[in-house]
């Protein structure tokens, strides 16, 4: 749709601004211009303290109805650091052990078909040092099992696993596999029973259990048409899937790897769990410290992007100049999402977008919308 209608949009949230917050609204709005953005919310945390929560442009392009406080957006790829928590949560219990073999686990023979003595281990899967990739899809673990699949061994890199990087889908989903026969409990319910509630967030993969009207809608951009185009599958609902599911089998229909819907004031309070090393604001333990530092420290020391990678944590010193940020981004459907705090934990931030022209910083290795309103951010919130 035209630029005029989503620039206006954002300049409507100026009226009775202070100074700075005009200044820094008009900002993002010439960051919106730029990356031609349906809708956008900001959260910023420092100190312990929400300084910034605002949304901007819409939630439905064909209405213009904007984006409302506690609407909820699909998060994508962030929902790897939700699966990786719940993981640490079970190796905490006993229940797991990070080198344990991923065979042990998912019922079948797991192997690099050319190291077939070299184990495939739980950390592997979680820093994406398996040597697993996604070129059999990730939507089945059957993708990597030599008893369903005539393809199995393309899914896997040539190198030894445990000694390259590479970002790897169907390695969380088959985290989430794990988690539901570890647990006993199905995927999507035991994130909502151990990580949402105990947070006090709304939120979860399976779209029927949610308020499906506090959906943002997500949109891609067409270069060609300069349109853009609904993505309802983003909130697909996966009704019969569920119907027919086979526990510890079917979990990747919630998407481990990239499923999870929530709005952005509660990933900011999930981000403050990860900044307090495991802890809430409230006060309430999640994790321990110690697997909270593990899930931030550095397994892979230099990824595709150029940056290091714990477990479902990016670390990077490319997103905000002069800072070590520690996080992760999503894109899916035409969803753009980066949940990043410093690493010192003093300050963060939540950017989501549900649509924008995929403009991609090559220079700093993120999406042009991230490496724009993070700074912004910075500048008028955070920095004295």
């Amino acid at each position: 749709m035209k630029k005029l209608f989503i620039i206006a949009a954002a300049m409507a949230t100026m009226f009775a601004c202070t100074s700075k917050e005009q200044q820094f609204n008009e900002e993002i709005a010439a960051i919106m211009e730029r990356n031609n953005n349906v809708g956008l919310a900001l959260v910023a945390v420092h100190n312990g303290e929400v300084v910034l929560n605002e949304r901007y442009g819409y939630k439905d392009l064909e209405t213009r109805e904007p984006i409302a406080k506690y609407d909820i957006f699909r998060i994508a790829s962030i929902s790897k650091s939700f699966t990786a928590t719940a993981i640490m949560q079970l190796v905490e219990q006993g229940k797991l052990n990070l080198q344990q073999d991923v065979s042990e686990l998912v019922g079948f023979q797991v192997r690099n078909p050319k190291f077939p003595e070299k184990v495939i281990t739980v950390e592997m899967l979680l820093s994406h040092t398996s040597s697993m990739n996604d070129a059999n899809g990730y939507f089945s673990i059957n993708a990597i099992n030599p008893d369903s699949s005539a393809t199995w061994q393309t899914a896997w890199n040539a190198y030894e696993p445990g000694t390259g990087y590479e970002y790897c889908n169907l390695g969380f989903n088959t985290l989430g596999t794990i988690l539901e026969r570890v647990s006993g409990e199905r995927f999507d319910k035991y994130i909502v029973n151990h990580i949402l509630n105990p947070i006090g967030v709304y939120g979860g993969y399976e779209v029927l259990s949610l308020d499906s009207t506090k959906f943002v809608k997500i949109y891609t951009w067409d270069g060609e048409k300069q349109e853009f185009i609904h993505k309802p599958a983003a909130y697909a609902t996966r009704e019969k899937d569920i119907e027919n599911y086979v526990f510890g089998h079917s979990t990747a229909i919630f998407s481990p790897t990239g499923g999870l819907k929530i709005s952005p004031q509660d990933l900011a309070k999930v981000m403050q769990m990860h900044m307090n090393l495991g802890t809430t604001a409230e006060g309430i333990r999640i994790i321990s410290k110690e697997s909270s530092q593990a899930m931030q420290s550095i397994v892979a020391p230099k990824t595709d992007e150029g940056d290091a990678y714990g477990y479902a944590i990016r670390i990077s010193n490319q997103l905000l100049e002069g800072h070590t940020m520690i996080g992760h981004t999503g894109s899916a459907y035409g969803v753009y999402t980066s949940m990043f705090w410093d690493k010192d934990r003093k300050f963060g931030f939540v950017v989501m977008t549900n649509g924008c022209n995929a403009k991609y910083d090559d220079e700093h290795n993120f999406m042009a919308i991230h490496t724009e309103c993070v700074p912004a951010m910075y500048k008028y919130f955070i920095a004295k």
